[in-house]
Formats: C-alpha cells, sequence, structure tokens
C-alpha cells in the first residue's frame, strides 16, 4: 500500500468486504470479524470506523431447454419460480448479515461505550462465488477480504485440490 492510499484508508477508515452464505462458517466469520477485526466509530476525534461490505453472490440462474434429458417440459414460471426462490435466499442471508452487524454495533467498545457507529453497505451480484467475490473486492476496493472455509480441514482442502487439479489435466 503506498503513502497516499495509507493515508486515505486512516481518514476513511477500511473497507472489508465480508462474503456471506447460507452456511454457518459464514456467520462465523463474519461474528469473528466484527468481534475481533472490525473498528467501530467512536466520538470526539476517534479513528473513522470501518466500513463492512456484505456480499451475497447468488447462483446464475439455470438455462433450461424447453425438454430436459428426463422428459419434464419446464417453462418460464418454473424458471421465474427459481429465480424468486433465489431472490429470497439472498434476502433472508443479507437480513440476518444486517442484524449481526447492528448488534455488534450496539455493544459496548472497546472504551466502554455503547452505541458505537458502523457503517455497513449490502451488495448482492449474480453468478460464480469465486469469480464475483474476486472481482467485487477490486470493483470495491475492498482493503480486506474476510469468508468463511466451509468446514474443510486441511487434509480435506488438499484432498479436493489434488482431485481438481487431476480432472483438469
Amino acid at each position: 500500500m503506498d503513502r497516499a492510499t495509507e493515508e486515505e484508508t486512516a481518514a476513511t477508515g477500511r473497507r472489508i468486504l465480508v462474503a456471506v452464505d447460507e452456511g454457518d462458517e459464514s456467520v462465523h466469520a463474519l461474528k469473528w470479524c466484527l468481534a475481533s477485526f472490525a473498528k467501530r466509530g467512536g466520538g470526539g476525534g476517534a479513528a473513522p470506523p470501518d466500513t463492512i461490505i456484505l456480499l451475497y453472490v447468488r447462483p446464475p440462474p439455470p438455462t433450461y431447454s424447453v425438454l430436459d434429458a428426463s422428459g419434464y417440459v419446464f417453462s418460464d414460471e418454473v424458471a421465474a419460480a427459481i429465480d424468486g426462490y433465489s431472490k429470497e435466499v439472498a434476502e433472508a442471508v443479507v437480513e440476518k448479515a444486517q442484524k449481526l452487524c447492528t448488534l455488534y454495533g450496539k455493544e459496548v467498545g472497546g472504551d466502554g461505550e455503547a452505541g458505537h457507529e458502523m457503517k455497513v453497505e449490502v451488495k448482492v451480484a449474480v453468478g460464480d462465488a469465486r469469480n464475483v467475490i474476486c472481482q467485487m473486492a477490486d470493483k470495491l476496493g475492498a482493503d480486506v477480504l474476510v469468508m468463511g472455509s466451509h468446514g474443510y480441514g486441511l487434509f480435506k482442502r488438499s484432498l479436493k485440490r489434488s482431485r481438481f487439479q487431476s480432472q483438469k489435466l
């Protein structure tokens, strides 16, 4: 980070992108971020608060042919229902994450004062989560990216990685 960027961050606070989804792992990551990492704004010349950006990535809408392999006919209504459900899930996940941020913002800060300001932005995007999270981190100018691990331990992660690499070859 160059000097100008450091000064800008000091004046405005960090932009922390937290990827959230339906899993418990993302809730734990958000809680950890709020409790251990994110700064809330205080009064009287204290450091500015960090901005928490909650990002939920919806899967892309499925593309069905009129007649799928099983012989079922998919209409526009079915596709619209699937998309509507995806939007409802996104709203529920984001609402839960916002409530967590609000609760942590109201809790007692490190200096014993309650009610510290916390800036929260919400973004919902559509696409492959791996790519969208990276693109949004760049686009939004995130200083930090926080996300859960989906509970994979070292062994399982390495096993999945080696299987993926062998399939690519």
